[in-house]
């Protein structure tokens, strides 16, 4: 329903004529563009589009275009980690939350499914087993970098289809206890409610619940949610985390959040459809 609101079309009108948005993960300086890919893809996804639609379709097809070597991300590299591996991810975790047949984007999760799964196999985190099977099967290069955290944004997302039931259950423990949250979403202790509905502190912790709801093996774990998000309801049955919320990557949808009307209704089809994905277990 806002896929043709004022916000997606002054998206849409920057796309690149190969599918990007200039650099892909982090703006440069030496890439003149207001916008990275991944903030593009980001708000669109929230804006309702999906691989049926031609912009996600050329920006899926440049993304596997980089994935496979055919083309390249603008982006300057970064020394932190293996920069191979780091692209893979991304690019990976992006063409899957869009579509789950790109068998090159397929071949990253199955990797890092294989890795996730070594380090629970034994019903608790191991991260001995974490880093040799980092090495084994992701093939970092020596002195290729720090290690990527998995509980981030990116292994998170790419793996919600591809666990077995046991793997999903320990590694959902593990998220939810883990005190500095998912790195690039929220950065505190999940199994603790934030204090204030109306924040953005609550709209980045619904967007990690987001994520976590996709893993279906795990999904009652999270049922402590669905009673909070129950209890915020106002009178009128429906969902308002106020102005302040306005912060351009989960809101606003509708064009306009002048009236309270507007902001209620945004809200409440957040709500409504995480409270739909926490439910069905």
């Amino acid at each position: 329903m806002h896929k043709d609101g004022k916000w997606a079309k002054s998206i849409i009108a920057l796309q690149e004529d190969d599918g990007k948005w200039g650099c892909f993960h982090s703006l440069s300086k030496f890439y003149n563009a207001p916008l990275t890919t991944e903030q593009a893809l980001r708000r669109l996804e929230r804006l309702g589009y999906t691989i049926e639609d031609e912009c996600i379709q050329k920006a899926v097809a440049y993304m596997d275009d980089c994935l496979t070597g055919k083309n390249s991300i603008p982006d300057r590299q970064e020394k932190v980690h293996d920069w191979c591996i780091f692209t893979s991810l991304i690019l990976a975790t992006w063409i899957r939350r869009f579509t789950g047949d790109n068998p090159n984007a397929n071949k990253v999760a199955k990797q890092w499914a294989a890795v996730i799964s070594n380090a629970f196999a034994g019903g608790t985190y191991n991260h001995f087993e974490y880093v040799n099977s980092y090495h084994e099967i992701l093939g970092m290069k020596p002195n290729g970098g720090r290690l990527i955290d998995f509980m981030n944004f990116y292994p998170i997302s790419l793996l919600t289809d591809c666990l077995n039931a046991k793997t999903e259950m320990t590694l959902m423990s593990y998220a939810l206890n883990k005190e500095s949250g998912i790195y690039y979403i929220y950065d505190k202790q999940l199994s603790i409610l934030p204090c204030c509905f109306e924040s953005r502190e609550a709209s980045r912790y619904l967007g990690a619940i987001e994520l976590l709801s996709k893993y279906k093996f795990a999904k009652s774990d999270l049922k402590f949610v669905a009673d909070w998000l129950v209890e915020q309801r106002n009178t009128n049955g429906k969902w308002d985390m106020g102005k302040i919320v306005n912060d351009k990557v989960y809101f606003p949808l509708s064009d306009d959040w002048r009236r309270q009307e507007t902001r209620e209704a945004d809200c409440t089809e957040r709500v409504d459809a995480l409270l739909k994905d926490l439910l069905e277990w």
